[in-house]
């Protein structure tokens, strides 16, 4: 069985502006939980999904893919 994750990572937060790449201890949020997925070795393909091309290239660098 292959397994997948989908992160969701909706650009435009209203409350707090940006709040997917807020820089947390030099990392951008985003990052911090897409490389926990991708280093948990529990997923053959990792999905983020966004409307955002702020967002996708905080993680691009990462095995992953976009989903819009």
């Amino acid at each position: 069985m292959k397994t997948l994750a989908v992160i969701p990572a909706r650009g435009g937060s209203t409350r707090l502006k940006d709040k997917n790449i807020y820089p947390l201890k030099g990392k951008p949020l985003i990052r911090w939980i897409t490389e926990t997925v991708v280093n948990s070795d529990s997923f053959e393909k990792v999905l983020v999904s966004t409307d955002s091309d702020q967002i996708f290239d905080a993680v691009s660098d990462l095995p992953v893919e976009r989903h819009v």
